[in-house]
């Protein structure tokens, strides 16, 4: 039994049938899925956005750092202001606060509101997320937290196949604003399908805000934080710039397009499954497999590339990188002590930090001359310093175990 075991079960859940189990977790899953749709869509609209707006593309694509902005500043803060309150509470609320911010999204009368709305959207993003994580494990037996961890994570990899796809097809259909409002209609949805299926008395003791403060700020929870915000940055590295990669390197047009995203789809649907299942048996050391796994697949990446028959298996490897947020986030709840709210909130951090450093350093390379497929060497790097705060990590877990045998044996 780990030592934040105690932490999660001092108090006993509610005795849930499997079939209770099921629908709370699909519950959570589908407000993973109305916040992938929402960070995602963008991406799909930019032409369309900037069209109605009167703005260039770039500008709209700071309406995606907006995004990305609040979620780094929102998953730490709102965590702590929630402290108080049960996480059933605490879940509804901020699935209905991302209801709203998606329909101001959809009414913003202009750009600079847009970017305000995009930002106040993105700032339940880690804390529902983290919090779901908890209460997922929290009603599975201790051998299948990373799974259950894994099933609410799908709804982000699901969005990523059906619904970014879907809200694209919308807003190009019948204006980008309805995008966002499909988004609002799905996170009122999970409202109320989390209000009928997840019981009260979901809670675990909550310590007070310093000591919560306290086991935070230990370097377990910074370095496995690390892991994320360096390691993932590889995976949005090669998938930001993949559109032009396919166009002006594989050769393939433009409505081969969707064909690379549901590939990606694919692999993050099988990453995120795969990153539970991997954890439930070898606990931490699932990280390390992910990371070798993402250098080898990164590497590969220019070579598969310039071919339309190796590009997707490629494309599809990258996705399954995603199975490292599943580790991490399963992770953080035997490390974080008493912080299991703050950690696990500030996880989702980390990668919206990794899905700005990603891109940054691929667009580096790629205005350097070293051509659109040097995001996987790029990314492979990454990785490659990922493993190593990994192994940091290890020694310094192994090292606070060999201190704890000797004070026993004293």
């Amino acid at each position: 039994m780990t030592a934040a075991t105690p932490a999660i079960a001092a108090l006993s859940p509610p005795v849930l049938s499997p079939r209770q189990v099921k629908w709370i977790v699909f519950a959570l899953a589908m407000g993973g899925f109305a916040i992938g749709t929402s960070e995602f869509v963008v991406m799909g609209l930019i032409t369309e956005i900037a069209r109605a707006m009167d703005v260039s593309e770039p500008q709209v694509g700071h309406v995606i750092s907006a995004y990305a902005l609040g979620v780094v500043v929102g998953a730490p803060t709102l965590a702590i202001l929630g402290a108080k309150l049960s996480r059933r509470s605490l879940l509804l609320a901020l699935m209905g606060f991302y209801a709203v911010g998606n329909l101001a999204s959809a009414l913003a009368p202009d750009y600079v509101t847009l970017m305000l709305a995009r930002f106040v959207a993105g700032l339940p993003h880690g804390a529902y997320f983290g919090i779901a994580a908890l209460v997922a494990a929290r009603i599975s037996p201790p051998e299948q937290r990373g799974t259950a961890v894994g099933r609410v994570m799908l709804g982000l990899s699901i969005a990523l196949l059906v619904g970014n796809p879907l809200a694209t097809w919308l807003g190009q259909a019948f204006g980008w604003r309805w995008a966002f409002a499909l988004v609002s209609v799905i996170a009122l949805a999970t409202v109320a399908m989390t209000m009928r299926v997840l019981p009260r008395g979901m809670n675990a003791p909550r310590p007070d805000a310093l000591r919560e403060l306290r086991d935070f700020n230990r370097k377990p929870v910074w370095l496995a934080l690390g892991i994320g915000a360096i390691g993932f940055a590889g995976m949005f590295c090669v998938f930001s710039y993949l559109a032009p990669t396919l166009v002006h390197v594989t050769g393939v047009r433009q409505s081969f397009i969707p064909l690379g995203l549901v590939a990606f789809g694919l692999g993050g649907i099988v990453g995120t499954l795969g990153g539970g299942w991997l954890y439930d048996r070898l606990q931490f050391r699932g990280a390390a497999v992910v990371l070798l796994w993402s250098i080898v697949v990164l590497l590969l990446f220019p070579l598969a590339a310039r071919s339309s028959w190796t590009v997707l298996p490629a494309v599809f490897a990258v996705g399954t990188m995603g199975a490292l947020a599943t580790v991490l986030q399963a992770h953080l709840m035997d490390v974080a002590r008493s912080a299991q709210t703050l950690a696990a909130a500030s996880n989702h951090s980390a990668f919206n930090m990794a899905n700005a450093l990603g891109p940054w350093l691929g667009g580096m390379a790629i205005t350097a001359g070293y051509g659109w497929t040097s995001t996987g060497v790029v990314g492979a790097a990454t990785a490659v310093i990922g493993l190593l705060v990994y192994l940091w990590a290890r020694r310094d877990a192994q090292r606070s175990a060999g201190l704890a045998l000797e004070g026993e044996g004293g």
